[in-house]
């Protein structure tokens, strides 16, 4: 079958571009325009809503049909039947492990959970009320400086190694952010648990007591971890993959996409959701903020509603809504006044007209953003929580993209809008 083109014709002369259109196995068709700058020519796309800036095998998105895989398999398969651990030798290695295999990547990431001991004096180096994320920024870029024998991305062995520190041990260090907040002793990981059940107990044990994680929250943690483990070409995967184009080690690039993931706008929308609840305060002031989100004028928004990708449905909400009942059910906490109100938020947007024809429903951020604040989790851990899942998105798309031979160092052009040359005038000719 021959290649099949495109023909951008210049409506000012004869002139034309013939350019190959690519096709994914899923997914829209790609024009590809690499030669265009070549021949004097740049297109046009801020925000890069219409531009493919890489080919992956990871993760697809139809925002139109409400569909999310992971290396094909769909989302609600993996949070039913699957865990964090086995989604992340998904992302990383192609296939899902055979049962030899996942029982080695596990025993793996447990060796790696502990960090080095001089970082501890790293985290006192902060203020005791910094964010947790803007610890997590700087310890995880830091970490190229304790584990310089895992920072060259063009090793391979060293590739590997860095993913499995950074899925290890970057728990602990959102763990130990809290812990720092509160000026609680840090709690060392306990390799005996799972996953998700290790780092509730850096979260919340202390020496003094025998803390046992319990398996419901156990289980509602690792499915919000499978939940938000990789999302396609997002703002901060992108930016872990400009990072990494230039060969920065791996744990600049992963602390570059906790920093894009900070914004409100990414990984900080279930956070903004928890603030918004409280700004509410009761259920009778419901019908006010409705008005007000309604209202185009009005500067206030329903956080944790609609999303920019998903147009129908987010197909990770059902699965976050269950979840949340399962956790509220476990801690007897459907009578919280806090909740009570979300669950009306939540009611009466999926009723109410506006909201139905905007397509504006409740969106993973809003069920998860509950569940966290049921567990105990405050709401500053939110964003720093997603950020720990992401990893395994960021290491995986990072791997791929270093080991990709397409790959050059990323740089974006731009429509220059400044002035025209103009010559220097001394200070006291200038009028």
């Amino acid at each position: 079958m021959s290649q099949r083109t495109v023909t951008l014709k210049f409506s000012d002369s004869d002139r034309t571009i013939e350019l190959p259109i690519m096709e994914g196995t899923l997914g829209p068709d790609v024009i590809d325009t690499r030669s265009l700058s070549s021949q004097g020519i740049l297109t046009y796309d801020p925000g890069f809503l219409s531009t493919a800036s890489c080919s992956s095998n990871i993760t697809f998105i139809d925002g139109d049909e409400g569909l999310l895989y992971y290396r094909g398999y769909p989302i609600e398969q993996l949070a039913e039947h699957s865990d964090f651990m086995e989604v992340s030798y998904l992302l990383m290695h192609g296939e899902l492990p055979t049962a030899e295999q996942k029982v080695k990547f596990v025993d793996t990431v447990r060796h790696h959970t502990l960090l080095h001991d001089l970082m501890g004096s790293f985290f006192r180096g902060f203020r005791r009320d910094a964010h947790p994320m803007a610890v997590m920024v700087g310890t995880v870029g830091a970490m190229s400086a304790f584990y310089r024998d895992s920072s060259d991305p063009f090793d391979a062995k060293q590739r590997e190694v860095a993913a499995y520190r950074l899925l290890a041990k970057v728990p602990t260090i959102a763990a130990w952010s809290y812990k720092y907040n509160l000026g609680e002793p840090f709690m060392y990981p306990q390799n005996r648990f799972d996953y998700a059940s290790n780092f509730l107990y850096m979260m919340f044990a202390t020496p003094s007591e025998d803390y046992q994680p319990n398996p419901v929250l156990a289980r509602a943690l690792d499915r919000i971890f499978v939940l938000h483990a990789d999302h396609e070409q997002n703002a901060s995967s992108s930016t872990v993959r400009v990072a990494g184009s230039s060969g920065a080690n791996p744990f600049a690039c992963v602390a570059g996409g906790i920093a894009s993931l900070w914004g409100p706008l990414h990984g900080g929308a279930n956070e903004a959701t928890l603030t918004m609840l409280e700004q509410i305060g009761d259920a009778s002031r419901i019908g006010e903020y409705i008005r007000r989100a309604k209202d185009k004028t009005d500067s206030f928004r329903l956080m944790g509603f609609g999303h920019r990708v998903y147009k129908n449905m987010d197909p990770r909400a059902a699965i976050m809504r269950q979840t949340c009942h399962d956790v509220l059910n476990e801690l007897g906490l459907h009578d919280d006044p806090l909740f009570k109100l979300a669950l009306k938020l939540e009611k009466i947007a999926l009723e109410d007209e506006y909201f139905v024809d905007k397509k504006l429903y409740p969106n993973v951020d809003f069920y998860s953003g509950i569940v966290m604040r049921a567990m105990g989790i405050p709401n500053s851990m939110f964003t720093a929580i997603f950020a720990l899942a992401r990893t395994a998105g960021w290491v995986a798309q990072w791997m791929e993209m270093v080991a990709s031979p397409e790959q050059r160092i990323a740089r974006p052009r731009q429509l220059y809008t400044g002035s025209i040359r103009r010559d220097f005038l001394p200070m006291d000719q200038r009028g």
